[in-house]
Order: C-alpha cells, then structure tokens, then sequence
C-alpha cells in the first residue's frame, strides 16, 4: 500500500502525516508513506486545497485533518 499525504509543509500537513504514520504503526499494515510537497505535483494531481491524502492512486481526502478512525477505516479496505 501506498499512501501519499500532499501539503507544502504547514502544521495541518505535518500533523495529517503524523496521524497516518501512527495509525499504520498501530496496526502493524505494510504501507509506505511518503510525503509530496512540490506544489506543481500536488496541482497536477487535482488537489486544490492541502492537506490531502491518496492511497494506492485514490484521494481519500482533501483539505482537512482526518481522525485516527477515519485512517483506520482507509486501512481496513
């Protein structure tokens, strides 16, 4: 699995980061995470409004600070 948290680096996406590495940490899931914060990559992606968060290709989320069930529930499928 791989998901990707887009932000430039602002406190919301630091802490959107955090929470989803926490939570695969918790559940012991095999992810990678990684971070993209090239403003034209994240434009060319769609995304209009940071933090945003894609996993496997798919945005999950824009715009917002997702709960630890909220990743829980992305991670269960």
């Amino acid at each position: 699995m791989r998901i990707e948290v887009l932000g430039t680096g602002c406190a919301k996406c630091r802490k959107v980061e955090q929470i989803i590495r926490d939570t695969v940490s918790k559940t012991g899931i095999d992810a990678e995470v990684v971070h993209v914060s090239n403003l034209s990559e994240i434009v060319e992606r769609g995304v209009m409004m940071t933090p945003a968060v894609i996993i496997d290709g798919v945005k999950k989320l824009e715009g917002k600070v997702p709960s630890e069930e909220q990743v829980r529930g992305w991670l269960a499928k």
